[in-house]
This record gives structure tokens, C-alpha cells and sequence, in this order.
């Protein structure tokens, strides 16, 4: 918050089928699902009603994802919850103050006509997500923004007691964490999405309309990247002085499942990305936004294997700079591919249609096909051809993916029956698991041949105590 085979190598059937896409991915094609009125299930809200959240975790993130519902008249935000009374951000590109006070303001400004007439009662704010979620009997819904090692368990308990459930990116801290959140929300027919704007966007259809028309022909090679990072940068162990919890956090309740360890600003409110016990690094925050239109246009799933490099490692924070290598069997009429992702200022070889001078934006990907190649910019923006001025005699193909107002309004309207969200966990689950595979593989200093269905790389036995969780005592799955 502010708080196979005996080598260890598969066939290709295990590869996301056509099918599978468009039924569990739900999304970018979800032309044939029923709508939850019809399949019912806990937690269903008609499309009539008005639909009452809870946000858990109000710090940069959180804020906004208030600020995004905020515009529609048909939710309303009841709850929130969060570690920290107010946090501030000025420093970071958040900008302004967050927390619990300032939230709480922001949302009963907002409503204060609606409050006025009795048509609202008022947003209760709390310390522990627990005790909202026991307390809010009318709650539909939960956005939860939390740091990422506390996704999992704050995701649970929500969908335990059937509400629908927004999380972000990376939909948890480990791939088990991730598999047990996927496995109950299909169960619990709730209706989930994952906090990847990109994969509602206008971007991401046409890459995989595109690449599906043959644009660039079969797809061999991938490369994704982002420059994010520098979280923790300077540390490679934790810090050794200890100044005392500033009055109004609850530090104890901040780490969560996590480690026990003193408080210090190096990890909250922000920087938590580069510390293992909380973050997940550069691919954890961007690869599930910049990796996404590959994942969607090459219907891509577990992959064969993972390894990486990277800057010196430690067992505190996360490197500075990684290049991540992941391949895929074939998939349908899809040939292998190795997807390669970069962070920390590194980038892919410098495609021969560049004009001169040309460079590579802050985040991206970049297709390479056998009749060409397509960049796009980063969270699945401006899908182009190489070179560039190809895009003139291109003639596009029919949109034939649906498309949505946003990704917001696409996870109410999934709460209200519609038609799951494009980054429902069925999709962004496995999604959000090759994002840590990746992270397991730097960790592991190896190659790994991975059973994704097994969540297991049997050529290294020393994965497992990153592939799944140990958490400190009073908390669990």
C-alpha cells in the first residue's frame, strides 16, 4: 500500500489455443461469451445497479484508479483502505499527496451534492484491508494498489467473498501466488482485470489484426524493453541505520506477508519496486504493459525455456539493467519464437529501416517478421510498419476485434455482466507469470526448461523457493 518429455521439453499443443484466446482471454476477441447475468455467480451485479467499490491502497496508483471511476455515475466508491494516513509524492512522478486522509477528502469532495441528498453515505476509510472487506456487507468490487507482495493475499480474501476484482500489474509477487489467484477467480466467476491500460487500447488490436492479415509475415523474434527503474539504486544490501516509523503508518501491517525488517524510507512510500521482498523489478512493472501485444497477437502462453543476465545481483534489490530471453513452441499455424526483453537502458540492435539518427523510445516492442518488421511505442501504442513509410500503401484490415471506451469501463461493464475484460485473469495470469518467470531465471543464474502447467523447471530444483512462497507467520494463501 502507500501501503513433456524427459529432457524437460513439450510438444507445441502447449501453446494457447485459438479458442482459448478468444474465450479466456476474454477479450480483445469476446465475441461469443455469455453474459455474467446469465451464468449468475457471487457477487453479480445487475446492469442496472449502481456498483460499490473499495480501493485498497492509496498511494500514487490508487489515487488514480479513484480518479478514473470517479467519472462514471454508475460506481461509486463506498471504501477505501491503507497503511499509511497520507504520503508525499512530490518527489515522484505521482506528484501531489496520497494516503488514506487525502483519498478519503478527494472522494467525499467529489460526492458531497450526492451526500447531501442522502444518496450517498460516505466513503469509511480503514487501516486494515481485512476489516473493510468484513465490514462492507453492500461492497461489489475491490481495485486493489497495493505493493506488489501483498497482490495476492488482499486479492483472496476479496474473491473468497465473491467480489469482482481489479489488481495491478504484476497480479502478484510470485508465479504460484498468481496461479492460486487465477484458479479461484474462475471459480468464484468474478469478474477481474489486470491494471495494463495498454491491453484496452486501440494499440494492441491493431497489432494483432495486423500481424494476424500477415502484414509482416510469420514471427520468429520478439524484443520488448523498458527503461524504467533505479528504485533502489546505490543499495545492494539493506540500509544500516534505522530511523523510527513516521506517526501514521502501520509498518507492521505495510509488510504484510513479507519478511519482518525495520522501517526505512528506502522502501516506502515508493521505492519498494527494487527490493525483492516487496517488488519485482523493471520487468515487473513494465513487461505485463510493453511484453502484452506479443503475448495477445502471437497467442503466446508458458514458454519452453527462460534464462537472463544482467548487472551484479544481490539477494536484497533488483539489478539495474537485465536482458531476459524466453522461448515458445509453435502455437496453431504460428511458428517458435524467442521473445527478448531489456531493461535498465539496454536495447534490441538497431533495426536497418531506422532513418538516420532514429532511436529507440523509453519503452516498446518490436516484431520482426519474415516479410518485415512492427514497432510500437510503449503500454501497446502506435503500432507502425518498418520502415515507416511503408504505413502509406498499407491497407489495413477490418477490425475485427472488439473495441472498448477504456479499461476501466471495460471491468465495470464485466462487473455488470458484460463481456469479460480484455485483461482478465484467465489472460493476464499467464501473462503476469512469464513477467516472474523471468525474475526466477536471473535469480537462478540458469537456463530453464519450464512445465508451465506444473509451475516447475526441472533441470533446476534451486527455482522452486522463488516459484513459490513462504510467508512469515500469521499469514498465508
Amino acid at each position: 500500500m502507500t501501503m513433456g518429455s524427459k529432457d524437460g521439453r513439450r510438444s507445441g499443443t502447449d501453446g494457447i489455443s485459438r479458442r482459448a484466446f478468444l474465450q479466456g482471454a476474454g477479450a480483445l476477441a469476446a465475441a461469443a461469451v455469455v453474459p455474467r447475468h446469465v451464468l449468475g455467480g457471487r457477487g453479480f451485479t445487475a446492469p442496472s445497479d449502481t456498483l460499490n467499490l473499495a480501493v485498497i491502497g492509496t498511494g500514487g496508483r490508487g489515487k488514480n484508479l479513484i480518479q478514473g471511476v470517479l467519472r462514471y455515475d454508475d460506481a461509486r466508491v463506498i471504501a477505501i483502505a491503507d497503511v499509511t494516513d497520507k504520503a508525499d509524492y512530490s518527489r515522484f512522478y505521482y506528484r501531489g499527496e496520497s494516503g488514506r486522509l487525502p483519498v478519503t477528502k478527494l472522494v467525499e469532495e467529489h460526492y458531497a451534492a450526492k451526500k447531501a441528498d442522502g444518496s450517498y453515505g460516505g466513503c469509511k476509510a480503514y487501516i486494515d484491508f481485512r476489516e473493510l472487506l468484513e465490514k462492507e456487507k453492500a461492497l461489489d468490487a475491490v481495485m486493489i494498489a497495493t505493493p506488489d507482495h501483498i497482490h495476492a493475499v488482499v486479492s483472496l480474501a476479496a474473491i473468497r467473498l465473491g467480489r469482482h476484482v481489479y489488481c495491478e500489474k504484476p497480479l502478484a509477487h510470485a508465479i504460484e501466488e498468481v496461479r492460486k489467484v487465477t484458479e479461484e477467480a474462475r471459480r468464484a466467476k468474478v469478474a477481474t482485470q489486470m491494471g495494463q491500460q495498454g491491453n484496452s487500447g486501440e494499440g494492441i488490436r491493431q497489432a494483432c489484426e495486423w500481424i494476424w492479415d500477415g502484414a509482416i509475415g510469420s514471427v520468429r523474434e520478439v524484443h520488448a524493453w523498458s527503461r524504467t527503474g533505479g528504485w533502489a539504486e546505490g543499495y545492494t544490501a539493506r540500509p544500516g541505520d534505522l530511523p523510527p516509523v513516521p506517526p501514521g503508518i502501520d509498518w507492521e501491517l505495510w509488510l504484510g506477508p513479507a519478511r519482518h525488517r525495520p522501517y526505512h524510507p528506502a522502501y516506502a512510500p515508493y521505492n519498494w519496486r527494487g527490493w525483492w521482498d516487496f517488488g519485482t523489478g523493471q520487468i515487473g512493472d513494465m513487461g505485463c504493459h510493453n511484453i502484452d501485444p506479443a503475448f495477445a497477437a502471437l497467442k503466446l502462453r508458458h514458454p519452453l525455456t527462460a534464462e537472463g543476465v544482467s548487472t551484479k545481483l544481490n539477494s536484497e534489490t533488483t539489478p539495474y539493467g537485465s536482458i531476459l530471453h524466453f522461448t515458445f513452441p509453435a502455437r496453431e499455424d504460428m511458428p517458435p519464437v524467442k521473445l527478448t526483453w531489456y531493461d535498465g537502458g539496454l536495447f534490441p540492435p538497431r533495426p536497418e529501416e531506422f532513418k538516420p539518427g532514429q532511436k529507440f523510445d523509453g519503452n516498446g516492442i518490436l516484431f520482426v517478421g519474415e516479410k518485415g518488421k512492427l514497432l510500437m511505442d510503449g503500454w501497446s501504442q502506435n503500432p507502425r510498419l518498418l520502415p515507416e513509410d511503408r504505413m502509406a500503401g498499407y491497407k489495413q484490415p477490418p477490425k475485427t476485434l472488439p473495441r472498448v471506451a477504456d479499461h476501466d469501463r471495460a471491468w465495470l461493464d464485466a462487473c455488470k455482466g458484460g463481456p469479460p475484460a480484455s485483461s482478465n485473469f484467465d489472460y493476464s495470469g499467464a501473462l503476469a507469470e512469464l513477467v516472474l518467470l523471468g525474475n526466477v531465471a536471473l535469480r537462478t543464474g540458469e537456463k530453464l526448461w519450464w512445465d508451465g502447467p506444473a509451475m516447475k523447471a526441472a533441470n533446476a530444483p534451486g527455482a522452486d523457493r522463488f516459484i513459490r512462497v513462504a510467508y512469515r507467520e500469521g499469514w498465508s494463501l
